[in-house]
């Protein structure tokens, strides 16, 4: 008796864990089906989960039964990943800097790549080192979303510290706010001078080619107070 509920518990999981059961039959043949039970001597394979279609097989020509699982959905598509260009402009619409600012900013760290790893440390497609990340609330570096969220904000922190002057905040982003309050401006350091240098180019450089179009010159002047500042300041 014992064996018997055993049997039956054995088969209620079954069920519930495989959808389709496999008649072995002595003649070599098999039959899938749904359900099954016995009556009179035969045993009635449901093919179907509604019962509707079912075969009578003697119980002596079946050999043993076997358990399919049913095949697994298809995976759900995934959310395309978000371009640097999307990502730059959420981050300058969340933080008010502008997205041509931080992509010449990016472009100088990082050139567009995401694993980028400085021999100082410094990570990800704005190059932040592992404590500012941590104080800026950016948890993976590697992340092109949580990094240039990061970056931006830094920027804008930046911005605000030297009074929108954007020479003074890339001077910092790259030699840090201490060496800018040390000399009161950009450090005497060649690798800053030249980073400097080279990123209001590019960002000048983005604003000649949007100037051909007067709607976007004036929306993305418009948007911020702060990157703009960077074409006064290279002058």
């Amino acid at each position: 008796m014992r064996s018997l509920r055993l049997l039956a518990t054995l088969l209620l999981l079954s069920s519930t864990v495989f959808a389709v059961e496999i008649a072995e039959l002595s003649n070599g043949f098999s039959i899938r089906h749904r359900t099954r039970e016995m009556r009179d001597g035969l045993v009635r394979l449901y093919i179907d989960d509604q019962k509707s279609s079912f075969v009578d097989i003697p119980a002596d020509q079946i050999v043993s039964y076997a358990f399919e699982p049913d095949p697994l959905p298809p995976p759900r598509p995934s959310a395309p990943a978000k371009s640097t260009g999307q990502i730059v402009s959420e981050a300058s619409a969340k933080h008010g800097v502008d997205s041509d600012f931080i992509l010449s900013v990016i472009k100088q760290e990082s050139a567009g790549n995401a694993l980028a790893v400085s021999p100082a440390g410094a990570r990800g497609l704005m190059q932040l080192m592992p404590g500012t990340a941590s104080k800026l609330g950016v948890s993976d570096s590697f992340s092109p979303e949580q990094n240039v969220l990061g970056g931006a904000l830094y920027l804008r922190e930046l911005l605000e510290r030297y009074n929108g002057n954007a020479v003074k905040a890339l001077a910092a982003y790259n030699a840090g706010p201490g060496a800018v309050d040390r000399y009161n401006g950009v450090p005497p350091y060649r690798e800053t001078r030249q980073y400097v240098q080279r990123v209001i180019r590019d960002y000048n450089k983005s604003k000649q080619n949007t100037a051909k179009s007067p709607s976007t010159e004036k929306k993305t002047t418009a948007s911020n107070g702060y990157g703009a500042r960077a074409e006064g300041a290279a002058k």
